[in-house]
């Protein structure tokens, strides 16, 4: 059952961001419309810049912890247009706090720098972190899709893989065949359908959107890692996570698939007052956690 907070949270939404966006065909004003609310940082983090494959962007970690922390690669959301590591510190603050070092980089946005930028940045990032040791990754809706190609320019790169990744609410589909982006357009406390897919052409800039690095749900997903994957029901994006669910169950990956009800896209930067949102959060990172140790045990084992 949805908390009363999920339910004032989504009419604030509704009224703060799918008002204001209406039809707007301005790629900028969107811009602004994602980037204009801000939620408290979690206490206790440190954020440090920094720049990692050449790429900048920006580190958390609890302010005095000492000894080895696994790294987390966190890759923000923003519809590839918008965002930043700033902005997205109430979600990489949270998963300090649950005991990861988190680097969130600042990849190339669009439209000043469409498709494949973004994916160019975040595999660079990857390519730098993978040597250090077992590293998982975790995105929000165009951060879960380039969190999904990481993993896949990871295996073309020949690079360790993640160990894990954690989804929530990504775009799968840029070509937009999923059910719900018809069945949810009124529901969706943020997008309409038509201002969703606004954003496909100016982060594509005219590339084949069935390329799997664009719309991941193309791949081929044998030898993923785990997956864990959170959306919101009411969400146009639902379906892209339960079809991406389903391929990857039938390619032989464990999938952890949660569909919340209520909760407005992006959910999890609100964890300073919604309940849905630290469990959301928390339950990834416990996924995370879990995936790193039968990483490690696997790693003595085949020692041994």
């Amino acid at each position: 059952m949805a908390s009363l907070r999920a339910h004032l949270y989504d009419l604030a939404i509704r009224l703060a961001v799918k008002r204001r966006l209406g039809r707007t065909l301005d790629i900028y004003a969107i811009r602004r419309a994602f980037e204009g609310a801000r939620f408290p940082t979690p206490a206790g983090v440190a954020f440090t810049p920094g720049t990692v494959g050449g790429v900048p962007g920006e580190w958390a970690q609890v302010e005095g912890t000492s000894g080895e922390r696994p790294t987390l690669l966190y890759l923000h959301g923003g519809g590839f247009i918008a965002c930043s590591a700033q902005v997205y510190r109430p979600v990489t603050g949270h998963f300090a706090r649950a005991g990861f070092r988190v680097f969130t980089p600042d990849y190339r946005l669009a439209p000043e720098h469409p498709f494949p930028a973004a994916v160019e940045d975040c595999a660079a990032v990857w390519a730098a972190l993978a040597p250090a040791g077992p590293a998982v990754v975790a995105g929000d809706s165009a951060g879960g899709t380039l969190a999904l190609t990481t993993i896949i320019e990871a295996r073309r790169l020949g690079l360790t893989p993640p160990s894990a990744a954690a989804l929530f609410s990504p775009a799968t589909d840029l070509i937009g065949r999923s059910a719900s982006f018809r069945t949810n357009g009124r529901r969706d406390a943020m997008f309409r359908p038509e201002s969703l897919m606004r954003l496909v052409p100016a982060y594509l800039a005219g590339a084949d959107p069935a390329d799997p690095r664009a719309s991941p749900i193309q791949a081929d997903f044998s030898g993923f890692p785990p997956l864990l994957i959170h959306v919101g029901a009411r969400e146009i994006l639902r379906d892209d996570s339960v079809r991406l669910t389903e391929k990857a169950r039938a390619a032989g990956v464990p999938v952890e698939l949660t569909v919340f009800p209520v909760v407005a896209h992006a959910w999890q930067l609100a964890e300073s007052f919604l309940p849905e949102a630290r469990r959301s959060l928390d339950g990834a990172a416990a996924f995370l956690h879990r995936a790193l140790r039968a990483d490690a045990q696997s790693e003595t084992g085949s020692a041994a």
